[in-house]
């Protein structure tokens, strides 16, 4: 059976399961799920995948019948990756549209910028794609309405770590982030878990986005005996340290977080990214169907659009969809309260295409990762392919979280 006819299925069980709600449901408007990401500016790439995520689960859920009879919107808000400009966006959907939960942010510094719109209007948040460790550090989770489905950048700064200084016994890293929220904190969980090992980068390299050239920069990593480079920034800019890493001939390693998968990165780094590894909660293999039929459904559904980021696409569509199933559990009291209750204490697993999600939450840990989910993935001609071969083999056993 096709996995979306299961989708369909399953919709449909729970549905029947829930039907006493379903009369009071029937005379309700629609379902509004407000979104908030970038869909222009420099962040456009992750930002455009997302809501194509989010687009192909409220398309699935619809063709299903809905939400208890009521058709599902997708109210979506461009926060042009600016901080302001984001705060707005999450005022106007959360006082003004009255949506009924939101699911949004890509930029950490976007999200924190925004977080107290919800955590003092109970709205929930659940957030798909950014990464920044302080995201869901802000409230105490037995308090907070915010929650994500993303891997947070402390897991990823220790498992680049530790696969450089442990598997592979190097001692001399360079670490370049850039100055945002996000790059400041991904620098600061770097250069901690590097500490944690007696080690300190032998160069620091920091920058502002929208710089054009890293060369310089890379030439003095080289020249102080970096044996490798781990870059923490967004898909431009890693594009730009790739590119470097190619004009310097710094015949080191090249380690980033998950933007150093977009294709942007690729693209433009002139052959600069090959070789480079990063981390991935997602990467194409026929041995998964669940993820080779989303990938097919995701690409019919985007046309000529890029899908610059399939993480960011995987993780928007499984949020959309464990809201969903959060929402049945709530049996149609969609208040925030109910929401909150229903993710920290699920019921029943969601399989999703990123991994099955039987208790992604409690009412302790708001993050629904944990470093077993992580895979790590490197550029091999153009391709985002398994960094390690043992991997490959393991990728149809699906990691929960532990």
């Amino acid at each position: 059976m096709r996995y979306r006819d299961l989708c369909g299925r399953a919709l449909a069980t729970m549905a029947v399961v829930f039907a006493p709600a379903l009369v009071q449901a029937q005379g309700a408007g629609p379902l509004r799920i407000g979104f908030i990401c970038p869909a222009s500016g420099g962040s456009a790439d992750f930002g455009t995948s997302a809501r194509l995520g989010a687009e192909l689960a409220v398309q699935e859920i619809n063709e299903a019948g809905g939400f208890l009879g009521r058709t599902v919107q997708l109210v979506a808000r461009d926060d042009q990756a600016n901080p302001d400009k984001g705060r707005a966006m999450a005022e106007d959907l959360v006082l003004k549209e009255k949506v009924d939960f939101t699911i949004g942010f890509c930029n950490t510094g976007v999200a924190l910028k925004s977080l107290d719109v919800f955590q003092d209007n109970k709205h929930l948040l659940l957030v798909p794609v950014s990464t920044g460790s302080a995201v869901t550090a802000k409230y105490p989770a037995a308090e907070s309405f915010i929650f994500r489905l993303s891997p947070r950048d402390r897991l990823q700064a220790a498992a680049l770590v530790a696969d450089l200084v442990e598997r592979r016994k190097l001692t001399k890293i360079a670490v370049f982030a850039d100055r945002t929220g996000y790059g400041e904190g991904g620098y600061k969980d770097v250069v901690g878990f590097l500490g944690e090992r007696g080690l300190q980068p032998v160069y620091s390299g920091r920058f502002d986005l929208g710089v054009k050239s890293l060369v310089a920069e890379v030439q003095a990593a080289k020249a102080a005996g970096a044996q490798a480079l781990i870059g923490y920034s967004v898909g431009p800019e890693l594009a730009v340290l790739a590119a470097a890493r190619r004009e310097a001939k710094f015949d080191g390693l090249l380690y980033g977080p998950w933007p150093m998968s977009f294709r942007t990165v690729w693209e433009h780094s002139g052959g600069g990214a090959e070789g480079a590894v990063m981390v991935q909660s997602i990467i194409p293999n026929l041995a998964n169907e669940r993820r080779s039929s989303f990938i097919a459904r995701l690409k019919r559904h985007a046309g000529s659009q890029s899908i610059a980021s399939l993480m960011a696409a995987a993780q928007t569509y499984d949020s959309v969809h464990l809201m969903l199933r959060a929402l049945f559990q709530t049996r149609g009291a969609g208040g925030a309260a109910s929401l909150k209750n229903a993710l920290e204490n699920l019921e029943k697993p969601y399989v999703g295409v990123i991994t099955t999600y039987e208790r992604p939450f409690s009412k302790a840990d708001h993050d629904a990762f944990t470093m077993n989910m992580i895979w790590l993935g490197t550029w091999r001609g153009g391709e985002i392919r398994y960094q390690y071969a043992e991997d490959e083999k393991r990728a149809g056993f699906i990691r929960r979280k532990e």
